[in-house]
């Protein structure tokens, strides 16, 4: 098996983790409440569904010779802020005081994209701007530029495909956005997140609910692969390894 079949395959793997994990999480607390809407809320607030991909990204780093007590991913993830105290990510990489690394996972779910869009894309520029702001100012001090990762999960189905329209009150929205349904919206984000190297690795992975049981998933584009991620993700890991 090639590296990139097998890193493939475990994306799969993270991929099925990810709907029984949910799907466990929602089972339970609706149980617990007999409220729809709380067992949605637990799915995405329990912390469990996107563990496979933090696996492989820990991997990864590991495999490149970056010893794995300089990856955290359980505790000890928080880093100083420009606008604010310090934030919680989800995986970050400190080898010899250096900060080398730092990931963020999030994930979106139907019934309702809208709202949560917006929500999702505020929260990734405000992340990036915040974690560079910091850096520039010398809080991660005498570390070299980190490499800033974003992983992102959505559910492909009928309302993520749909063609959403757009309000243009005063100006017009850019053309690309235009009839753009919410995966395409998310494509077209991530993309130009990268395009104006706001993050070094984005990756966007397209999973239905029941062929994402199976392992089911895909990317609209080889630049937003996880094959394409993982591999900034070593090329930079590994460069630190060699020289220390």
């Amino acid at each position: 098996m090639t590296k990139s079949s097998a890193v493939e395959k475990r994306v799969g793997e993270a991929i099925k983790l990810f709907w029984s994990t949910r799907d466990k999480q929602s089972e339970s607390q609706g149980s617990k409440t007999g409220t729809k809407d709380a067992g949605l809320r637990a799915a995405v607030t329990g912390g469990k569904h996107l563990d496979g991909f933090t696996d492989i990204c820990r991997d990864l780093f590991i495999k490149a010779g970056v010893p794995e007590a300089h990856v955290f991913w359980k505790d000890r993830k928080e880093l100083p802020g420009y606008y604010r105290a310090e934030k919680n990510w989800d995986l970050i990489v400190v080898a010899d005081d250096h900060l080398l690394a730092v990931i963020e996972f999030k994930a979106q779910v139907g019934p309702s994209f809208g709202n949560n869009f917006n929500n999702r894309t505020e929260e990734a520029l405000g992340n990036a701007s915040d974690l560079w702001a910091a850096y520039r100012e010398g809080a991660f001090k005498p570390s070299a530029r980190p490499w800033l990762g974003y992983v992102f999960i959505l559910e492909d189905c009928e309302r993520s495909n749909a063609p959403v329209k757009v309000k243009e009150p005063h100006f017009k929205v850019f053309p690309e956005f235009k009839h753009a349904s919410y995966a395409k919206r998310y494509e077209i984000f991530l993309t130009k997140l990268l395009r104006e190297r706001l993050y070094d690795g984005a990756c966007l992975l397209l999973t239905p609910r029941d062929g994402g049981s199976k392992g089911k998933f895909k990317s609209p584009s080889d630049e937003l692969g996880f094959k394409n991620f993982a591999a900034g993700l070593s090329a930079h890991a590994i460069a630190y390894a060699q020289t220390h």
